[in-house]
């Protein structure tokens, strides 16, 4: 393995170190940042590709061996902690970051026919907010959801800051995402044939309203996708139409919703308890 031993952060290698803000570069080449102890190394045990490594000397030392299967040729690079105290949010990165490859999208129908029964995914309608994105991922990897669907009007689940609320989990978690969300939903629902069957998804909307069904009573046991829309404004009326169940948590003190990661491990929880001893996911 190749380490480079580095004093200023100049090198043309480390520019996506030094404009870890600039998201919309990083997407644009099919790179992310992982930073700190936890999510680094759950890149590195990943299947992703590992594209360079900038940390201290004493993390290289933790994790040498590990890297060197990893990166043998190049992409080490060790600088003082004094150089990487110079990029954004050390008390976040740790001294230790990483710059890894993002995987391609995967179609939903080709992957619909690998998963096994009963088949869990969640799909999210406008959610902004990195952060939330980011605890939704990691609500989904926690219940065993095989795959999260991501609409035209959310944000990417690998910018920086939904990977790191992720703890990482993102590297292990299916992401599908879809142009025309509510017509991703629509086909879903109306069945999908494959060579050996045809494969219907319910389309079943979290909705705090008034007439939605509590979530104790929905059956969440069969082939099912949880739609999950933004604190503001909710599923778009689009993506509602082609729900076919609206279900709320049931709440007090006239509180009408809470965070949408909040929401969306409580409903998972729901429907794992509902299907008793939680299955491999794929």
């Amino acid at each position: 393995m190749r380490v480079t031993k580095i004093d200023f952060l100049d090198l043309p290698e480390l520019e996506p170190y030094r404009t870890m803000r600039r998201t919309l570069e990083h997407r644009a080449i099919g790179i992310f940042v992982a930073e700190g102890e936890k999510v680094v190394c759950r890149l590195i045990e990943s299947d992703l590709e590992l594209v360079s490594i900038l940390l201290t000397q004493e993390w290289l030392d933790q994790y040498r061996d590990i890297l060197s299967s990893r990166l043998a040729e190049e992409g080490v690079f060790v600088a003082e902690k004094v150089q990487l105290e110079q990029i954004v949010g050390y008390g976040l990165h740790q001294g230790i970051m990483a710059i890894g490859r993002v995987p391609r999208s995967l179609n939903i129908f080709e992957f619909l026919e690998k998963c096994p029964k009963p088949r869990l995914f969640v799909a999210v309608d406008g959610i902004a907010n990195s952060e939330n994105m980011g605890v939704i991922v990691r609500n989904c990897a926690a219940f065993g959801v095989q795959a999260l669907v991501v609409g035209e009007t959310s944000c990417d689940p690998y910018l920086r800051r939904s990977v790191r609320n992720s703890m990482g989990t993102i590297f292990n978690l299916p992401i599908v995402n879809v142009d025309r969300l509510s017509e991703t939903m629509k086909k879903l629902s109306e069945g999908v044939r494959s060579e050996h069957e045809k494969s219907s998804i319910r389309i079943i909307a979290a909705d705090p309203k008034h007439d939605s069904s509590e979530i104790s009573g929905v059956d969440l046991t069969e082939d099912i996708c949880l739609v999950f829309g933004s604190e503001g404004e909710g599923i778009s009326g689009e993506v509602l139409e082609n729900c076919s169940v609206r279900m709320k948590i049931p709440m007090h003190h006239d509180v009408d919703s809470i965070n949408v990661g909040s929401s969306v491990g409580v409903i998972l929880y729901e429907a794992v308890r509902q299907r008793g001893k939680p299955k491999p996911r794929i």
